[in-house]
């Protein structure tokens, strides 16, 4: 069967603007180390989708003895029509120790110097916002000690 020549395209759908409060960390283990943070609020604008992140959620980052994380972050988002959708945001961030250490002293870092990408998964109920379910998404991610922010796009 000969592969399909249908392009791949990606679509700005929105930007979420999830705000975060300080990391509780664990004590590293034999696979690495957890990071546990909440996700207390926020903002969801774009030509798809605007509304606000509910509090409540969190992200829970798995880093690898190497430093590299896997984040895996479950909240709640809320449409501008009161309508509550879940998302699943699973993700890679790989940076230098070096600039690990700065963004987690809260200083300002270029974004070219980390690798910061996810793949958010949506759970919306029927209506208008069920488009959701039926699309793949992957995002570029910028983190500072305050927020995590996140463009998202469609996969078309």
């Amino acid at each position: 069967m000969p592969l399909s020549d249908a392009p791949i395209g990606l679509s700005h759908a929105f930007d979420i603007s999830a705000e975060i409060a300080p990391p509780i960390m664990g004590a590293p283990g034999p696979n690495g180390q957890r990071r546990i943070t909440g996700i207390t609020g926020g903002r969801v604008d774009g030509p798809r989708l605007t509304g606000r992140v509910l509090p409540g959620g969190a992200d829970f980052e798995h880093i690898r003895p190497d430093g590299t994380s896997r984040v895996e972050a479950h909240y709640t988002l809320e449409a501008e029509d009161g309508t509550p959708i879940y998302i699943c945001n699973i993700g890679l961030f790989k940076a230098s120790q070096e600039v690990n250490d700065r963004l987690d002293r809260g200083e300002s870092v270029d974004t070219g110097e980390y690798y910061f990408r996810c793949a958010p998964r949506f759970d919306a109920p029927t209506g208008p916002h069920e488009w959701l379910n039926d699309r793949l998404f992957v995002a570029t991610c910028i983190f500072t000690t305050e927020a995590v922010v996140i463009r998202v796009f469609t996969v078309d």
